[in-house]
């Protein structure tokens, strides 16, 4: 009996020496890597633009840790699906920071997903990095916005429709998908137009939910209101929507040249899709076109063309760059930047270290991120979509443009503050 008891006993401390010694080992590689969380939907309405995003994490993570990581160690990807469901976002991005320990967040791109989780950031105390042009009328000390304010894109592309080289356009259809963004977009360009003397029946302004597939009796509703005058659609569709309502646009035989349509959330991965010779002519305004020619876009086009072939990924055979995929991009090297100035992953210093941060983008620009707004410096280009679903630049500002987080447009942001206010 007493020597069973004592086998008992060996094996019963073996065991513990070795779930021990496993824990320690754990502990041990934890402690050698960074652990980053990367939030985007692989699934649902937002996956036809987010999974490239999700990728551009990686091959910038795989890009960092071949040359000798982040402090002397590796970055760790930690990849979640939110599966375009909003109030998901926010319980994925508190399991990121309290249960895998992530120091920073890639992710998010609708305005709704960024403005579920932003009380998570606040009170948890983490960073996020949206890569996304949005609707501005928010700061905060968690975020990093890497993609445009509407003074960099919504506000050059409606002055640009209305330029004679954009022609001339007098009456307006805001037409988007019924959520936070296009619906506080539209609100700064109505008060825009207005400013610039077109009245309330020149503008017409419609919604459609996420995933709406039949554009027909809206496409045929442009067409009437466009027999008023000089017409242009401003669109704010997201996601997977864009599909058929540019097949519809090319069904009912709408040119760019009888009424042009400027995109602001569509780029080369969403025209993927679709079938580009009816739309030739229609525009997107972007940061970034993959289009532009410069060695830095070379070098970042073949990285993710490499990078695509290598992992296999769906459209590696036609491997596209686009905005967001840019903004991403960007946001990583300087995060990783900032740490190497605090020389440390916590929240404050690096947030600290932020300011200021340049990378050279594959725009074309060296881009800054604001000493203290939290956003990007960033040139605007206006791009005409080709045959090939690649994009024509026709029009750019002289140079990056300073983010207005707060919309001049909109009363009372005169008294708001350029910065985060400290909570």
């Amino acid at each position: 009996m007493n020597t069973s008891r004592r086998q008992i006993g060996k094996s019963l401390t073996a065991i513990a020496m070795g779930v021990a010694a496993l824990g320690l080992s754990s502990f041990a590689n934890a402690a050698d890597t960074i652990k980053v969380g990367v939030l985007h939907s692989l699934s649902g309405t937002m996956a036809i633009s987010e999974t490239v995003l999700k990728d551009t994490v990686l091959m910038t993570i795989d890009e960092i840790n071949a040359k000798g990581g982040v402090l002397g160690k590796k970055l760790e990807a930690v990849v979640v699906d939110p599966a375009s469901n909003w109030p998901l976002f926010a319980e994925k991005a508190k399991q990121l920071i309290t249960q895998d320990k992530v120091v920073v967040t890639f992710g998010c791109w609708t305005s709704v997903s960024r403005k579920s989780v932003l009380p998570v950031f606040e009170e948890l105390n983490s960073l996020l990095f949206y890569p996304v042009q949005y609707e501005g009328e928010e700061l905060s000390k968690n975020v990093f916005y890497t993609g445009a304010a509407p003074n960099q894109q919504a506000i050059p592309a409606v002055e640009y429709l209305m330029s004679k080289d954009g022609g001339s356009a007098k009456r307006f259809v805001l037409l988007g998908t019924d959520y936070v963004y296009p619906r506080t977009t539209n609100k700064i360009l109505r008060a825009f137009l207005k400013s610039k003397g077109v009245k309330d029946e020149d503008i017409d302004e419609k919604y459609t939910p996420f995933g709406h597939s039949d554009y027909q009796t809206i496409v045929a509703d442009i067409k009437k209101f466009a027999a008023g005058g000089k017409t242009a659609v401003i669109s704010t569709i997201n996601g997977d929507s864009n599909v058929p309502f540019y097949k519809e646009l090319g069904n009912q035989g709408l040119k760019a040249t009888d009424v042009p349509v400027v995109a602001f959330s569509v780029g080369e991965e969403e025209l993927r899709g679709v079938d580009t010779k009816p739309l030739v002519g229609h525009l997107a305004a972007w940061n970034y076109f993959m289009s532009i020619k410069n060695p830095t876009n070379e070098a970042f086009k073949k990285q993710w063309a490499d990078y695509s072939k290598a992992k296999k990924l769906p459209g590696a055979d036609k491997p596209l760059t686009n905005d967001p995929m840019e903004a991403t991009y960007i946001g990583i090297h300087m995060w990783k930047q900032a740490v190497e100035k605090a020389k440390s992953t916590d929240t404050d210093k690096v947030i600290a270290a932020m300011a200021g941060q340049t990378f050279k983008a594959p725009s074309g620009i060296t881009s800054m991120m604001d000493p203290k707004n939290h956003h990007l410096h960033k040139s605007v280009f206006i791009g005409e979509i080709k045959a090939d679903g690649q994009f024509n630049v026709v029009w750019k500002t002289p140079g990056p443009v300073k983010a207005k987080p707060w919309s001049p447009f909109i009363e009372g942001n005169d008294k708001k503050k350029d910065e985060p206010e400290k909570k």
